[in-house]
């Protein structure tokens, strides 16, 4: 299943125990390689900035289950400048589009001052459609998410399990760029998320060693996590 050229995927999400995680991790760690972003055994960090309207529509879209629904946000890795995405994840049911596009330093400072007209004329669409929705949604920045993730890869079937770790939101900030930017764990309890994605079916051999059926799949989004968190702690 394909959407604007791009090929759909699955994305099956679990609350996992740290005690599970253990033998998680060292059933799929002799078998399948760390993500190319790791920079030690525990993962990579990743840090995003999500927009939403004036009606907080990716928020609560999300919580009244909505069949179909998107989120902009704009992603760093390990804190650097070096890699930053702009990326639209559209989702129907259950089927998700990842869309991306690049952006450097100076461009995410010109966002978060405001000054939007430049997305107009880049030529690329993503960034023309998010101009779009800046504009007729006033969509601005919403809040920061924060997490290690550590990434396993099956390349020839392009299936990833991920363990995103140490969930939290940024608080008073929108300075993706910030070493000492203050964030609030966003998970209560000893809890962490395993994320299974795949496109058109989820091999045997990875089902199996990461016991999907053996958990209780859940509805979770990091996005609806740290907004939640943030309302409680304020902005």
């Amino acid at each position: 299943m394909h959407g604007n050229g791009n090929m759909l995927r699955h994305e099956l999400k679990y609350y996992i125990h740290p005690h599970e995680y253990v033998g998680l991790r060292s059933r799929l760690r002799a078998l399948l390689p760390l993500d190319r972003h790791s920079v030690s055994d525990e993962g990579y960090h990743i840090r995003s900035l999500y927009f939403d309207d004036a009606r907080e529509s990716a928020l609560y879209d999300k919580l009244n289950g909505y069949f179909q629904r998107k989120k902009y946000r704009i992603r760093i890795y390990n804190v650097s400048d070096r890699i930053i995405r702009l990326e639209r994840k559209s989702k129907w049911n259950e089927y998700v589009l990842k869309e991306s596009a690049a952006l450097t330093r100076g461009q995410v400072y010109r966002l978060l001052e405001g000054d939007i007209d430049w997305l107009a004329d880049e030529g690329q669409r993503l960034l023309t459609d998010f101009y779009r929705d800046l504009k007729e949604g006033a969509m601005k920045p919403s809040v920061i998410v924060d997490y290690i993730r550590e990434a396993y890869v099956d390349e020839p079937t392009n299936t990833r399990i991920t363990f995103d770790k140490q969930l939290a939101a940024g608080l008073h900030s929108f300075d993706l760029f910030d070493p000492n930017l203050a964030t609030w764990e966003a998970i209560q309890g000893p809890r962490m998320i395993m994320e299974v994605k795949f496109h058109r079916f989820l091999p045997g051999t990875i089902r199996s060693l990461a016991q999907v059926s053996a958990h209780q799949r859940s509805t979770i989004s990091k996005y609806v996590l740290c907004k939640e968190r943030q309302k409680v702690y304020g902005r």
